[in-house]
């Protein structure tokens, strides 16, 4: 079986999720703010960092605290 490329593996993934993309998003920042990874990699990319906790199931959205909540229609 051929080996996906990491754009190819996010796609799979993602598939057009707007809850995966935020989650990916989100975990991306935090790793760069200097978060510690959830799994032993070697790995310095943090989307592909972030990607591999995601694919395990290791992280998931929580809504900001300071966030507001969306206003009433």
């Amino acid at each position: 079986m051929e080996q996906q490329t990491l754009p190819q593996r996010l796609q799979k993934s993602v598939c057009g999720s707007f809850h995966k993309t935020a989650l990916l998003q989100k975990r991306v920042r935090e790793l760069i703010r200097g978060a510690a990874p959830l799994i032993e990699t070697r790995e310095q990319n943090p989307i592909k960092i972030a990607f591999l906790e995601m694919e395990r199931g290791l992280i998931e959205l929580i809504p900001d605290e300071d966030s507001a909540p969306p206003p009433a229609l």
